[in-house]
């Protein structure tokens, strides 16, 4: 068996990290504009490149967790079909960093990468009528499963951001 099956299987499971995150990101963006800001203690906006960087946290997890116990360049090497997909989808790590979230169209740019093949077998279904059905099927499911990642992940950041500013207002002496 040729590695066309394996490389599709890990296209799969980018897209099921990061394929959902331009709606996530499109309705934080709308929640954040309807919420006026004195009633908006958690800033949404703000909140979305950090909850990009914890599925992509996530994702490495996963990809560690599937190297074990092997963890030489030679096995990296073999494990890893497409290179150039996973580097790109590890860069979400880079969203961690302060400066860079001060922006949060670039996690938007980024994510739309993975977004272009769930567009690029939906175009395919819709053009070709002998392609197969399961395709689509499957990255419609792969989506659904993204949107739970990504929504899930800026819930929790929004409760973390919530929480530590609670305990910092909370901390500091009333005078």
């Amino acid at each position: 068996m040729d590695n066309s099956f394996f490389a599709y299987l890990q296209l799969l499971e980018l897209m099921a990290f990061f394929s959902g995150y331009p709606l996530i990101y499109s309705l934080g963006l709308f929640v954040s504009g309807k919420i006026p800001s004195r009633y908006d203690k958690v800033n949404i906006r703000r909140a979305l490149p950090y909850a990009y960087a914890l599925v992509g946290t996530l994702y490495l997890g996963l990809q560690l967790k599937n190297l074990y116990p092997d963890y030489s360049i030679a096995n990296i090497r073999n494990a890893f079909l497409q290179p150039y997909l996973i580097g790109w989808a590890l860069m979400s790590l880079l969203f961690w960093i302060p400066a860079i979230s001060k922006r949060p169209v670039l996690s938007l740019v980024h994510s739309l990468v993975f977004f272009f093949f769930l567009l690029r077998d939906l175009f395919k279904q819709i053009t070709d009528p002998a392609a197969d059905k399961n395709i689509l099927s499957n990255d419609m499911t792969l989506y659904t499963t993204s949107l739970l990642i990504n929504i899930s992940a800026l819930v929790f950041i929004v409760v973390i951001i919530f929480v530590y500013g609670y305990l910092k207002r909370r901390s500091t002496p009333r005078v």
